[in-house]
């Protein structure tokens, strides 16, 4: 029967092994459903390849497979980790933190992550519920760990969830932790090898002092307590999109002194299907639609969202026309860098020994404003773990004021090592205390940067390519650009190409070739192509490291002379990037 349905060869050799393995009878018949029902495409997804585990963890769907989240893939991974720490750490107790978010089956696989390390002699710190991802970065930190882990898919559809690894510093492994842990998980090849049988002493339940810990850090980022007190009324709207963003938020702005916090009830409860939307993300309008309707019947200064293991975070501001409009990840992020450096400014923190940190697909804009306060600004491949890494290299010898990335995760302090929504929330809720302080709308507050530094605008082209089909178009369109590179884009001359593969960079007008400097500051070989034209446009594509997508980024910028231009300086650029997406045929 197996070999009438044509399979894919690897496909049918791992369930053959699934079949007759020490697989639980629950998962061995419905694989044989699967068969009976002659469901090719069910059984190649799922048993085509093993789920990568890859330098910062695994995210796939869940459901029984090789390619799927489970019991048995989140066994391998949590072996092989297990493995790495008691070859890395010996004659020490070992000590890993784990927590999980929202999703369907996060408790569980929690569960079973700290039964196998505690089987392997490992001391386990549990949370009792679901807890954000930074709050287990700030525990690792808190509590002298050697690792961590995170059950989440952050971000994605509800059929989806995952396992994020984190080292000694709180942040997601770096080299060379990370491939090492990647061998030894693919050092595993039969599921005997996992020891899932747990032992309950060393297994410890966290919570509230751990709570009270990671709060009291939120609270210390904040930069203007007495501002904070006089607009203590600002009129808060936040939703935790079903997530773990409910266990912190409130609890951070009340401490803050905010009292106007105003919960989008029908988002409020924890609940891995997202009844109320298709994505659990803030960067969709559909996921923030209740949030920007309770806005609008209550008159709100801020809207803020948080996806489900609460490590992004959504905004939205009213234009002067009184309509809501989202921010994007890097207006976001502008907007907090550039009240840190204002507010840092105004406190005579700024010694010049100060630095901010992004991710090199993020708006340059943070670059300006940063060299004209005299402070540091460091870019990193995607991926907060870079910006972690800058942090630990430059600790003791630079401060590190706050930093982010476009796809909606900010940091500010390093107390946490990982994008941290509890504290942008925080941060952004004081910045729109501050513009309303100072007689300005958050949108007014937005377009003053603007004017000071420049409009700068970026388009975000994201094509989903799911399965094996989809994975190897994603390779012929990178192997295609580097080929034949675009020669300009909307009608200026491209004048360089980085290419992070190589580590390259190239001059089209003098064809001289360097080095992009690797090392230990953010930066290494990365399958990511960056293209600049004369007139200042960056266009970046990159496959996404946790998602079948490849992702082009395209950042545009001008001048805004009048705060009244807003919109048609806004439209235009707009325009720019919809030319180039359709010159490239990114559809």
């Amino acid at each position: 029967m197996l070999k009438a349905l044509k399979l894919d060869t690897t496909a049918e050799k791992n369930i053959k092994t699934w079949l007759k393995g020490k697989y639980d009878a629950d998962t061995k018949a419905t694989i044989q459903k699967f068969i009976d029902e002659g469901n090719t495409n069910q059984l190649n997804d799922s048993f085509y390849k093993n789920l990568e585990f890859g330098t910062g963890g695994m995210r796939g769907e869940i459901g029984v497979g090789s390619n799927r989240m489970n019991n048995y893939t989140v066994g391998v991974a949590t072996q092989g980790l297990a493995n790495y720490l008691n070859k890395t750490f010996t004659d020490q107790e070992i000590k890993v933190a784990i927590a999980h978010d929202s999703r369907n089956f996060s408790p569980e696989f929690a569960r079973v992550a700290a039964d196998i390390l505690s089987a392997n002699g490992i001391t386990v710190y549990l949370y009792k519920e679901l807890r954000p991802t930074p709050q287990l970065s700030f525990t690792v930190r808190q509590l002298g760990c050697q690792s961590g882990i995170v059950i989440t898919a952050s971000h994605n559809p509800r059929e989806y969830n995952g396992y994020k690894v984190y080292w000694v510093d709180g942040s997601q492994v770096v080299a060379p932790h990370d491939k090492n842990i990647v061998a030894e998980v693919n050092a595993i090849t039969n599921v005997k090898d996992i020891k899932f049988r747990g032992v309950k002493k060393r297994i410890k339940m966290i919570g509230e002092v751990l709570d009270k810990a990671y709060l009291k850090a939120v609270k210390s980022i904040c930069v203007n307590p007495r501002m904070i007190k006089k607009q203590s009324d600002l009129s808060i709207v936040f939703s935790p999109i079903h997530g773990t963003g409910i266990t912190m938020v409130p609890k951070a702005l009340a401490q803050l002194g905010f009292t106007n916090i105003n919960i989008v009830a029908e988002q409020s409860t924890p609940d891995g299907n997202f009844p109320t939307v298709v994505y659990p993300n803030p960067e969709e309008h559909e996921a923030m639609s209740l949030a920007l309707k309770k806005a609008k019947e209550i008159n709100a200064d801020l809207v803020i969202a948080t996806d489900p293991d609460a490590d992004r975070v959504g905004m939205a501001v009213k234009d002067p026309k009184g309509e809501w409009q989202l921010l994007n990840g890097n207006q976001a992020a502008s907007l907090i860098i550039y009240y840190l450096l204002k507010a840092w400014k105004k406190a005579k923190k700024l010694t010049g020994n100060e630095f901010v940190a992004k991710t090199i697909v993020t708006t340059d804009l943070i670059d300006e404003m940063a060299a004209k306060a005299g402070v540091n600004c460091y870019n990193t491949l995607t991926g907060f773990k870079y910006i972690a890494q800058v942090i630990r290299e430059l600790e003791g010898k630079q401060t590190f004021i706050g930093g982010g990335e476009e796809s909606y995760g900010y940091l500010i302090g390093d107390k946490v090592r990982d994008k941290d929504a509890i504290a942008s929330c925080a941060m952004i809720a004081e910045l729109t205390a501050y513009a309303k302080n100072e007689g300005l709308s958050l949108f007014d507050f937005l377009a003053e940067m603007y004017q000071k530094n420049g409009f700068y605008y970026e388009g975000l082209i994201s094509l989903t390519k799911k399965g094996k089909t989809g994975a190897e178009e994603i390779q012929q369109m990178m192997l295609d650009f580097r080929a034949k590179p675009p020669k300009a884009l909307a009608g200026s001359k491209v004048i360089r190409i980085d290419d992070y593969k190589s580590l390259m960079t190239k001059d089209l007008k003098t064809g001289e070739e360097k080095a992009i400097p690797a090392g230990e500051m953010g930066i290494e070989s990365s399958n990511v192509l960056q293209f600049f034209t004369a007139d200042g446009t960056k266009f970046t594509c990159r496959p996404s490291g946790t998602e079948p997508k490849i992702k082009f980024y395209v950042g545009v910028r001008t001048k805004l002379k009048k705060k009244d231009e807003f919109d048609a300086t806004l439209e235009t650029l707009k325009a720019k990037v919809k030319a180039i997406q359709v010159e490239l045929d990114l559809n």
